[in-house]
């Protein structure tokens, strides 16, 4: 499995399940500051859930709902799009793994015969 590939494997779990992005989800970085529980959503980072802003440990949610029932409604509103998604990727890149195969053999052996001999 590539890192691109985990990457988007990684970012599709959090936004099903976190309702942001990998990278907010990681940094507390959303709509363009460091404001980690202070939205009092559905959206969580990590810093949010370690305890960092108003909220705590755990976070700040949304009509004072707990972390457990902010986790279900995030996977009930995107978990069909994530499964498919979490299904869809690998198969994507086993498909154009595949079909770039002749392409980056013929590269790499053009690259070879210059002197280079890198894989790409």
């Amino acid at each position: 499995m590539s890192v691109l590939e985990s990457a988007l494997l990684a970012n599709t779990v959090s936004q099903g399940m976190f309702n942001t992005d990998l990278k907010e989800f990681l940094t507390g970085m959303t709509k363009g500051g460091y404001r980690p529980g202070s939205d009092g959503s559905r959206v969580l980072t990590l810093p949010e859930l370690l305890g960092a802003g108003p909220g705590g440990i755990g976070g700040n949610y949304a009509e004072g709902l707990d972390l457990q029932t902010v986790l279900k409604e995030n996977l009930q509103e995107n978990g069909l799009k994530m499964l498919f998604q979490l299904a869809a990727i690998p198969i994507g890149f086993k498909v154009a793994s595949k079909l770039l195969r002749r392409p980056r053999a013929q590269a790499n052996r053009l690259l070879k015969q210059t002197g280079m001999g890198v894989k790409v």
